[in-house]
């Protein structure tokens, strides 16, 4: 419910320092732009005045346009639509003449006018459609899908969607029903090539002795850099496609036959995620992106070629030759390549143990690089060294396992929170968190079992914790589930009701994590599920996150040094603390989500106001209740050096991270250099649909996905190989929602946005370990897929 989220995603096309990103193309789901409008429905009857940013002039008629529409005032929208055409509509038809194609993202704010001119057109549209005019509206989307075919509109969470494809959408579902949807995203089949690589030159060195070849300087300094001595040595040695050999890939027997065939044509974008890896493989390897990003895609291509040695070699390249590349999330935040390309070294060792590879010592500090500013960076490098490694798989488990024993001898220096629930620091730096003096992992995840064909666009979502559809006086999800073993989408006699409570303890959860607002939390449910499955709840407030909670209107946004609004959110946190501080199944107090993205709220704009706030709001709490921690939810590593300097109080960070299935690579280190806090994952996940992949291939990779996560957090609990300050982690999430890409009732495919996810792309609606088959038997059927019993047989250890 609380998944209206900006994704800080670490791994999507990349650029240099230099540029932004010019993306090519990104499918958008249908009527993305009516998540604003979602948020007033789900979150709370606030005023919404800003679905734009930009201004056209001192007025900005888009924002008041969906601020009209929000209030069914059809009238003043005629007038604000009517008023921005004339005004903007000669220009609006100049600049949309001027095009060919849609701008890059970089350019898009130059045709402002376009853009604003035919964004209030379409909310007229949207108008014309709930006021039941569907001849007028659809005469209204054909005239703009034909006069304005480039224009692009801005979603504050931080993309931009297009307008005819929306037109065109809702031109479809007036003409031809919801089944257009359906028809609409149907791949069109068609033959395509599957070749896997074969190296034809694959070095002289399985682990290259770069000493042999090279020096390096400044080890461990801003001043690092390794200078080539014996290139030709060092080419032989790394082979083919691995800098400095960049030239050899084109004397590879099919490098000429996939030329002639036409297999290097497409974009080396599109062909990340192509099954012809061979052509993938041949295109990166001609470097088409600087050297440091080049060689990232190069090892994920090679990854799925199974030629971990060879991936090995391309990450560790960048870590040697170019660690301090830096490429552009869509999200324009920094992605710093030689901390990811170490993190998968890491990630491919542990997971592919006959390797008996390991990499010592290697860091990449990024001094400032906690904001979205570059040019004020400094990179402390220590390459370190990739060593072959005897030790068996089993020994490793073993000394692992005497470490994490080891752990709870050692002698405690500090203590955030004597109370029930307490976060303890060893002598060695290491953090735990215990409970009633025992240990506990957070084994958590979101549980949001939304109805199939409810959702918050047009009011029909409902508080979950309601459902009674069946009327037996009990909650539908929490008692009435049931597994849906053979996949015939009904409930069979074989096939009893042991609800969604049951199903998650089997599944080892100890934690679910829920807002206060905006529905209204039943009490003795949550009681029930602690004392029938001790699992405990970790309880959070937006913070003005969404204006939730300050009183801000939508478009102002939650300022946090602004006087009132700092009084209504802490009267908001006093009254979550206040209602459920002696209820026995709190784990822990959790403030914001995300905040430091903006999206109504300032967050982002001013963040060592915003984080003194969380100061100030974390102290009340403690007057309020002694017993238990208060953490915060992040937006990855964003602005954590001002967290460090004005959130002493806060006794936990937490982040919604979403990097790929190697895990969260530096984060725990950055949070231990700089905040000397436990930390944990407060949202994780991945989609378990995939174009490209039948339905098992694609929850096989969320699986996997899902695993390399946990054994990340987990290496980095204390007593583990890590960092030593993980307390857990929450998986987003139990339960696919339909709603999230806007059509309730249909289990949308399209892909979002671009990130680091199977197949390149964000499917909102299929994060789900469990899934609701065909929608005709929800609230009550459940799917489990492969990331449940993944997960099922290492949380219940």
């Amino acid at each position: 419910m609380y998944k209206i989220t900006n994704y800080q995603l670490p791994i999507t096309k990349q650029i240099s320092n230099s540029n932004l990103q010019n993306y090519k193309h990104l499918f958008w789901s249908l009527r993305f732009w009516l998540l604003p409008i979602v948020c007033i429905l789900v979150l709370g009857d606030w005023n919404f005045i800003g679905f734009c940013e930009e201004k056209t002039s001192e007025k900005n008629y888009v924002a008041e346009a969906w601020k009209a529409l929000s209030k069914k005032d059809y009238e003043l929208l005629d007038s604000i639509v009517k008023e921005c055409v004339e005004k903007f509509g000669d220009e609006a038809d100049r600049q949309q003449a001027s095009l060919q194609d849609f701008p890059p993202q970089d350019k898009i704010v130059l045709y402002q006018s376009l853009n604003d001119v035919a964004t209030c057109l379409f909310v007229k549209i949207e108008a014309l459609v709930r006021q039941e005019e569907n001849e007028e509206a659809k005469q209204a989307c054909r005239e703009l899908i034909k006069k304005y075919p480039f224009a692009q509109a801005w979603d504050p969470r931080g993309w931009y969607w297009k307008v005819v494809v929306a037109a065109q959408s809702t031109l479809d579902k007036l003409e031809k029903g919801i089944e257009a949807i359906e028809d609409a995203q149907k791949e069109p089949e068609k033959e395509e090539i599957v070749m896997t690589i074969k190296l034809h030159d694959p070095g002289k060195e399985n682990i290259v002795d770069y000493e042999k070849y090279g020096e390096f300087q400044g080890v461990g300094t801003s001043d690092y850099k390794y200078i080539i001595k014996d290139q030709e040595g060092l080419a032989t040695a790394v082979g083919e496609g691995i800098y400095p050999n960049t030239t050899s890939v084109r004397w590879h027997p099919n490098f000429n036959k996939a030329k002639k065939e036409g297999r290097l044509k497409d974009s080396h974008w599109d062909l990340i995620h192509s099954k012809d890896l061979e052509a993938a493989f041949f295109r990166w390897a001609l470097f088409p992106e600087p050297k440091g990003v080049s060689l990232f895609y190069l090892g994920l291509i090679l990854e799925k070629a199974g030629l971990y040695k060879h991936a090995i070699k391309a990450y560790y390249a960048i870590v040697v030759h170019f660690p301090t590349a830096v490429g552009w999330t869509y999200w324009r935040t920094p992605w710093y390549v030689g901390q990811a390309a170490i993190a998968k070294i890491k990630y491919l060792c542990k997971r592919h143990p006959k390797l008996r590879m390991k990499l010592v010592d290697a860091d990449i500090n990024v001094i400032n690089g906690y904001d979205h500013d570059i040019s004020n960076d400094s990179f402390i490098v220590n390459p370190g060294k990739i060593i072959s490694n005897g030790l068996s798989k089993g020994l490793f488990e073993k000394i692992e396992d005497l470490l994490k024993k080891m752990i709870h001898r050692r002698k405690v220096k500090k203590v955030r929170n004597w109370g029930k629930v307490q976060l303890v620091q060893y002598d060695n730096g290491d953090w735990q968190m215990l409970v009633d003096d025992k240990p506990f992992v957070i084994k958590g995840i979101t549980y949001a079992p939304t109805r199939v064909g409810q959702g918050p666009d047009d009011g029909t979502l409902t508080n979950w914790m309601e459902y009674d559809f069946n009327n037996n006086g009990k909650c539908d999800g929490p008692y009435d589930a049931f597994v849906d073993k053979n996949g015939n989408n009904r409930q069979d006699e074989d096939e009893p009701a042991i609800g969604d409570f049951k199903i998650l303890a089997d599944m080892g959860v100890n934690t679910i994590r829920l807002y206060h607002q905006p529905f209204k939390i039943n009490k003795e449910l949550l009681r029930q599920l602690y004392r029938d499955y001790g699992i405990m709840v970790i309880m959070g407030d937006f913070l003005g996150k969404y204006a939730l909670g300050s009183g801000a209107d939508w478009h102002e946004g939650t300022d946090y040094a602004n006087p009132l609004h700092q009084k209504n959110m802490l009267e908001s946190v006093k009254k979550m603390v206040a209602e459920f501080k002696d209820e026995p199944y709190i784990l822990m107090w959790l403030l914001g989500n995300e905040n430091v993205y903006g999206v109504a709220c300032n967050a982002d704009k001013n963040p060592k106001a915003f984080f003194k706030f969380c100061n100030e709001a974390v102290l009340l709490i403690k007057t309020l209740d002694e017993q238990r921690p208060v953490g915060i939810a992040s937006g990855d590593v964003l602005f954590l050096d001002e967290f460090a300097k004005y959130a002493d109080e806060v006794d936990a960070f937490g982040t919604n991270a979403y990097r790929g299935d190697y895990g969260f690579g530096a984060y725990w280190q950055q949070v231990k250099n700089l905040a000397d806090r436990p930390a944990f994952i407060t949202e994780y996940g991945c989609p378990v649909y995939s174009k490209g992949m039948d339905k098992e291939q694609a929850e096989q990779a969320q699986a996997d996905y899902l695993l390399g996560c946990w054994e990340d957090i987990e290496d980095n609990m204390a007593g583990g190989t890590g960092a030593g300050n993980s307390i857990g982690g929450i998986v987003f999430e139990y339960l696919d929602e339909w709603w999230k890409a806007y059509e309730p009732a249909f289990h949308d495919t399209k892909g979002l946005f671009s990130g680091p996810f199977p197949d390149g792309f964000m499917h909102e609606e299929w994060l789900g370990v469990c899934g609701q088959g065909d929608g005709s038997a929800s609230p009550y059927l459940r799917t489990l897929r492969k990331s449940y019993y993944v997960y099922k047989e290492i949380w219940n250890k």
